[in-house]
């Protein structure tokens, strides 16, 4: 799904640039209110692992390819606004240095890949769980449903955009049949990666899901024959509540994370299909690439996943994935460091007025 250079207009481009900068500055006062001292390294771990998932295009049709998106599962698991931003991350370090995405497109990118399915999950994903029953089996159902439907969603966004501001007379029913067509397929695979890291991470850690938040069942104990709700905070005699062993430190989980997104990136990568992914193929198939253009960072020693100079494929692109894993964690972790500190700035001492 990520628009090169020369499939969309300048001023369709620069109208969406505008769009991805208000909704980044909007998800960075948001993430004031999403990130806390879980989630803070929880965010920064997410956008690498959604860097090095998008290494590993699976198969889905005759010659086409799809990959995680990623939108749905950030949104779920550290926040909606949280969310934008880690596929911002992710797109901006691809742009850059990968040259996987259009410099020029960034805003269009970021308006489909991070704004549109973010939104459409997180939506549709909150609305699932006000009616399914309250488990952690609920939260990992609404979480393979809504990231399915945010990889057509975020189809039929670039099928308008292209229809403003395409650069290329084609027909945009067929684009939009085709584009929508693939990635409904795409947005299975998209699912599944979804549902099984959304339940891997509550299955060990289920306060670090912030979409399970609110979820769990108040403790009630039978006082003089009739239930009522346990009181929070700490137990009689003045003592602090002990921590549950699990919650006592989330250092074990960013651990198997960050080891897993750089197995991933590192070595799983080099298995990946190589056809074109949904974009790509109906790209070529409808004649909307008759425009594009060579991407600005075409010279880049990391572009197309590889190191240059470093002959040997599976060693160019394994490393070329651990870099990208590396600056994404560093970068996105340095991001959401820095709105959780403003947040914590934000919030003044409080003060007392003796009243007269």
């Amino acid at each position: 799904m990520h628009v090169p250079d020369g499939f969309i207009n300048a001023p369709t481009s620069a109208v969406t640039g505008v769009v991805a900068a208000g909704a980044i500055a909007v998800s960075l006062r948001g993430a004031r209110r999403e990130l806390d001292e879980r989630t803070a390294p929880l965010a920064g771990l997410v956008a690498a692992f959604i860097f090095a998932v998008q290494m590993l295009n699976f198969p889905v049709a005759a010659g086409t390819s799809g990959h995680l998106l990623g939108g749905a599962l950030a949104a779920i698991l550290v926040g909606p606004c949280t969310g934008v931003l880690c596929v911002s991350v992710v797109l901006l370090m691809q742009g850059i240095l990968f040259a996987d995405g259009g410099l020029t497109a960034l805003g269009v990118n970021i308006t489909d890949m991070a704004i549109v399915t973010t939104v459409v999950a997180y939506a549709l994903f909150r609305g699932l769980v006000k009616v399914l029953p309250r488990t952690r089996r609920s939260v990992t159902v609404a979480s393979f449903v809504a990231a399915l439907v945010s990889v057509p969603a975020a189809a039929l966004a670039f099928t308008l955009l292209y229809w403003i501001g395409g650069t290329t007379d084609v027909s945009i029913g067929k684009v939009a049949t085709a584009m929508v067509g693939v990635h409904v397929l795409i947005g299975i695979g998209e699912a599944a990666i979804t549902a099984l890291t959304v339940g891997a991470v509550i299955a060990v850690r289920p306060d670090l899901v912030y979409g399970a938040r609110g979820l769990q069942r108040k403790l009630r104990l039978r006082v003089n024959g009739e239930l009522v709700d346990a009181p929070s905070g700490a137990p009689s005699g003045g003592a602090p509540a002990p921590a549950p062993v699990a919650a006592r430190s989330h250092r074990t989980v960013w651990i198997t994370g960050l080891v897993a997104s750089l197995v991933l990136a590192g070595f799983v990568s080099f298995y990946a299909s190589a056809d074109p992914d949904g974009l790509e193929k109906v790209a070529s198939d409808k004649g909307i690439d008759a425009k594009a253009e060579e991407h600005a960072a075409a010279d880049s020693p990391l572009a197309d996943y590889g190191v240059k100079d470093i002959t040997d494929a599976r060693v160019s692109g394994g490393l070329a994935g651990v870099i990208g894993v590396g600056v994404t964690v560093v970068a996105g972790s340095a991001v959401f460091w820095a709105v959780r500190r403003r947040r914590g700035d934000d919030v003044s001492p409080s003060t007392t007025e003796t009243a007269v």
